[in-house]
């Protein structure tokens, strides 16, 4: 069996295990942390795809995060848009941004692109926070075009709360559970495929691939706009799970924290981002109830990982990343 094809029987597998969870666990708590832990893993999964497999020191993720859930809000707000098409829609437009990024990046490389990418990602955040003048005048006040430091709320739902009743989280649960399926599926594809090989070529010896024809306009401009598609649909559904959308989609705490996930997990591999994900959303969770130690606990134990397994737990089951 071909390591592309094993990488496809073990997501299976791990999506038929959690598909039986809500049957063995009826803890509401429990299951909207699961659906908040597939957001975030389908975040980190198409991070891991710039950043570990292509070598881009790209920030702007929780931007592009940020578009699929603000255009999904906007687009149910505005037109009374229906929520499917709606996050469809406004994970096409997440790819159209990625591909600016993109573009904008192109001449640059390492902490360049780092820099340019969390300056657009702010540039976002402060035309959401700064948008103060009245686009329409609901009764609850004065609505700004980008909804301001307020956001926006009751903009449509996925019928749940109908069709299930007060176990509605329980359908989001399984849709959450089917969008992580499609985008860890979609990174093991790309990930063994083609364009990962010429994605790894241009991150270890980018010289070398461009001779041999890898064009890094082409391939970039690839791994940006691959990747945005779910990330924007993760920001999309995370839109709908909660009802509401505002300017925290764009914090630089929740931006670390997700890097730190791929860090832990193990950069550039296929299963580091998940098990990473995992293991500081459980971390996460334990320390709530810690408070201001909780952030410690957290930078102690991303502190350690870098120390002492600075190819995090992927690398220790010598899941590392294939070479170019």
């Amino acid at each position: 069996m071909t390591s592309g094809k094993r990488d496809l029987v073990i997501l299976l597998v791990l999506v038929l295990a959690m598909a039986t969870v809500p049957a063995f666990v009826g803890t509401r708590y429990i299951i909207t942390t699961l659906t908040l832990f597939f957001i975030w893993t389908i975040v980190v999964t198409q991070w891991n795809l710039v950043l570990g497999v292509a070598g881009i020191f790209s920030l702007a993720q929780m931007a592009l995060f940020a578009v699929g859930a603000y255009g999904t809000a906007m687009l149910g707000y505005y037109f009374g848009m229906t929520m499917p098409p709606a996050m469809l829609l406004a994970a096409l437009a997440t790819v159209l941004v990625s591909l600016v990024v993109g573009l904008a990046c192109l001449r640059l490389a390492g902490p360049y692109v780092a820099l340019l990418t969390l300056a657009i990602a702010q540039m976002l955040y402060l035309l959401v926070v700064n948008d103060t003048a009245c686009f329409t005048n609901p009764p609850s006040g004065c609505m700004p075009f980008f909804g301001g430091v307020r956001g926006f709320s009751r903009f449509g739902d996925l019928g749940f709360r109908d069709l299930l009743g007060s176990k509605w989280y329980v359908g989001h649960y399984y849709i959450g559970l089917v969008l992580l399926a499609l985008a860890v599926a979609f990174t093991i594809l790309i990930f063994h495929g083609p364009l990962g090989l010429a994605f790894r070529a241009l991150r270890d010896n980018p010289g070398y691939a461009i001779a041999r024809g890898v064009g890094r306009l082409k391939y970039q401009l690839w791994v940006f706009g691959l990747s945005a598609f779910f990330t924007g649909l993760a920001g999309a559904f995370y839109a709908v799970q909660f009802g509401v959308v505002g300017p925290i989609v764009f914090s630089v705490s929740m931006l670390l924290f997700l890097l730190a996930m791929i860090v832990v997990g193990g950069i550039g591999t296929i299963w580091g981002p998940l098990l990473g994900a995992a293991l500081l959303t459980l971390a996460d969770e334990t320390m709530r109830e810690f408070g201001d130690y909780r952030d410690l606990g957290l930078g102690l134990m991303l502190a350690l990982f870098v120390i002492l397994l600075p190819r995090g737990l992927a690398g220790v089951r010598g899941l590392q990343r294939p070479q170019g």
